[in-house]
């Protein structure tokens, strides 16, 4: 069985203490696990004084492992993985934890294969020294520490697990506190455990600090001063002990000063001894005068209701029990540190507020508080108004008793610009705009204010541009609002031919000529409610248009006789343009034949002005045909006398043309992309003359009527 030793040991400075000597090694334990296969997981926890300590933790850290006869096997060499502080343990509210206290924990992992031998393993790790201010030990700075375990031989029992401590000890003690603590563990194989009071070891020297290997068991005991001993390790009354089956650890310690105590867990399996797990600690008896102090806040809210929001104003405490100072109930009390109570009823309370009630530092505040009901300022809700006669009437809410006093203040523009009435009327405010005003509500010597705004807003005034507008049929006018108001507007716009519009910038198209009158009606629904209209008559003047139309002789005309005519059928108009519609410039008649140099189609238009400067447009669609003709001749003769000297083909409407001409022999004698090219009887390079001969000509080309042909024929050359 291994036995995990956990030595916490803490410093105090203080008057009863001598200087620390040097020191380094305050406590450790060291375990294992079996994991199967004769493999084991083994766990060394060392403590040191990290404030006084002088060595550090081994790196790495030497466990050795010995057979049953003493004999050497091997040493573990596990490195050091780093170290942590342990966080302090204080069971007594009366105690602060002193700042001067530091204590580091290292855990050291190995793996080991252990095959069975007789008799087991024995493991242990050694090292000096501990701190020299223990008062229970003999020279305890030259005292150093063993941390065994031990694995009992597989015969006995297979693939054994230490067990281990639940919790750490506590850190310090009050001497006269009662000490409780749960010294409990726990064994993963559910072997049972009995616990008591036994012997640390020793281990090590000053002169050999850290011994590797470690020495061989059986390992001796710490020397004690008088009257110490294992089974009595400080001084307590009643002693101290430990409850066998629970493993419990109680007493009460009198005497101040540093003491090492160990524990012994006892494995039992079927009524056979296992193994030992011995730790030993240290504990620190100090006397713990009181620093707590109980405080109430004074009381600066008087008339928050019935409702009590408590806040705890103490220094360094850990427990509460507050008494509200309802007579006769004794259920008038709490024990959270900022608790909140319902009184039954107002009046004058003596509150009371115990720290650390059942402690030698309790401390008690009392405090008297004052409960009125609920003081609360409101103002009801007021209306917009109107600028002109404004006249407004205020309702004091909220919460409040009888005796209540009211101020009301409504500012410098006000007429009358205060009042102490609960629910003042007739009042009005010179200036137009945003209002404030404020009451402040008095009672029981509580004050509670509320504050409110609201508006007197002008009457609306409706406005649009009322400059005359003048134009033609259709005529489109924007129409720009320049309303005042100081709320939101509605809008109904009438425009003269029986339109109408509620958008604030309406655009409206007049269709008929004609004189028409525009009005606008502004309304608003909040703030200051009212209608307002203006009204121009004779504001819009339409004036007729002209009334253009032309036609043609014909629509269509072909590219070999592109001649239209076109007549002017307007009226009502003073002049007219014709636009041919081919890029050609107006042209200052309507009546009149033009001529089309290219075919395609082509919207032309007139365009008619009248004598008030109103025009009207008119559109007709004509199209001049293309025509298509393709003939080559059989024969040809370049001889140069101007006659037939080049073989071209006589062609109209053409769109693609490819045309290539071979001898005999099947070579290319020429080619053009060309309908308008033609050969004059020379080869491709332009230095040959082509005999007299019959040659072949290969022809491709698309029409405009976008028909594809391919044309294949003999010409003669004669010179």
């Amino acid at each position: 069985m291994c036995c995990r030793k956990a030595i916490l040991l803490l410093f105090f400075v203080s008057a009863f203490f001598r200087e620390a000597e040097a020191t380094h090694i305050v406590g450790g334990e060291i375990f294992y696990q079996c994991t199967g296969g004769n493999n084991y997981l083994i766990t060394l926890k060392v403590y040191r004084d990290c404030l006084n300590g002088e060595a550090p933790f081994d790196d790495p850290a030497t466990i050795s492992v010995y057979n049953s006869s003493g004999a050497w096997l091997m040493d573990l060499q596990v490195s050091l993985p780093g170290s942590t502080p342990v966080p302090p343990i204080i069971n007594n509210p009366c105690l602060q934890y002193p700042p001067n206290i530091c204590v580091e924990e290292a855990v050291y992992v190995a793996e080991a294969n252990l095959p069975p031998i007789p008799g087991g393993y024995h493991l242990a790790y050694q090292r000096c020294c501990r701190n020299g201010t223990i008062l229970n030990l003999n020279d305890p700075g030259n005292a150093g520490a063993t941390y065994y375990c031990y694995i009992p031989d597989q015969s006995v029992v297979t693939c054994n697990s230490s067990p281990y401590y639940n919790n750490f000890p506590p850190i310090v003690l009050c001497a006269g506190d009662p000490l409780n603590f749960d010294h409990s563990a726990t064994d993963p194989d559910g072997d049972v455990l009995v616990y008591e009071l036994c012997e640390p070891y020793t281990g090590a020297s000053a002169l050999d600090p850290m011994p590797v290997p470690a020495a061989a068991p059986p390992y001796q005991f710490v020397g004690w001063n008088n009257p110490y001993s294992g089974t009595y390790p400080l001084a307590s009354s009643p002693a101290l002990a430990i409850d066998a089956n629970t493993g419990l650890l109680t007493g009460t310690p009198n005497t101040i000063g540093q003491f090492v105590v160990a524990v012994c867990v006892s494995e039992y399996r079927n009524g056979v001894l296992l193994s030992v797990n011995k730790r030993d600690f240290q504990f620190n008896v100090m006397n713990c005068t009181s620093n707590v102090f109980a405080a109430i806040p004074s009381q600066t809210n008087f008339c928050d209701g019935l409702t009590v929001e408590f806040s705890d104003a103490s220094t360094n405490g850990t427990y509460y029990h507050w008494d509200f100072g309802v007579v006769p109930v004794f259920n008038d009390t709490s024990d959270v540190q900022n608790p909140s109570y319902v009184y039954p009823d107002t009046g004058i309370y003596t509150v009371t507020l115990v720290v650390n009630p059942g402690y030698t530092c309790a401390d008690t505040a009392i405090s008297t508080y004052e409960i009125y009901p609920n003081l609360q300022a409101a103002i009801a809700p007021v209306a917009d108004q109107c600028f002109l006669n404004n006249s407004f009437s205020f309702q004091a809410a909220g919460q409040f008793g009888a005796n209540a006093v009211f101020a009301w203040d409504f500012g410098g523009n006000a007429s009358p610009q205060t009042s102490t009435a609960q629910n003042p009327a007739g009042i009005s405010f010179g200036q137009m705009g945003l209002q404030q005003i404020e009451l402040t509500i008095s009672e029981n010597n509580c004050s509670s204010s509320a504050t409110t705004s609201f508006t007197t807003y002008p009457q609306p005034v409706a406005a649009f541009d009322p400059e005359p507008l003048i134009g033609c049929a259709p005529y489109t006018v924007q129409f720009i609002d320049s309303s005042v108001a100081g709320t939101t507007l509605q809008y109904v716009w009438t425009f003269g031919d029986g339109a109408t519009s509620t958008d604030a910038n309406p655009l409206h198209i007049y269709e008929q000529s004609g004189v028409y009158d525009v009005g606008l009606s502004v309304i608003t629904t909040n703030g200051c409610i009212d209608t307002n209209t203006f009204f121009v008559p004779g504001l819009i003047t339409v004036n007729p248009q002209p009334i253009a139309a032309m036609s043609v002789d014909t629509p269509e005309v072909s590219i070999f006789d592109p001649e239209i005519t076109f007549f002017d059928n307007s009226q009502g108009g003073i002049d007219c343009w014709l636009f041919p519609g081919d890029g050609t410039d107006s042209i200052p008649h309507c009546n009149y034949e033009y001529t089309y140099l290219d075919t395609g189609n082509y919207t032309a238009f007139q365009v008619v002005l009248n004598e008030l400067g109103c025009t009207d447009t008119a559109y007709i669609t004509v199209r001049v045909n293309p025509e298509f003709r393709f003939f080559v001749p059989n024969a040809f003769t370049p001889d140069g006398d101007g006659l037939n000297d080049i073989f071209v083909s006589n062609n109209m409407g053409i769109k693609e043309f490819d045309m290539t001409i071979y001898n005999r022999w099947g070579q290319c004698v020429f080619r053009t992309p060309s309908p308008d090219e033609g050969w004059d009887g020379r080869t491709l390079d332009a230095n040959t003359i082509a005999q007299n001969d019959v040659y072949v000509y290969y022809i491709r080309f698309r029409s405009v009527f976008n028909k594809e042909k391919t044309l294949v024929g003999a010409v003669t050359l004669v010179r």
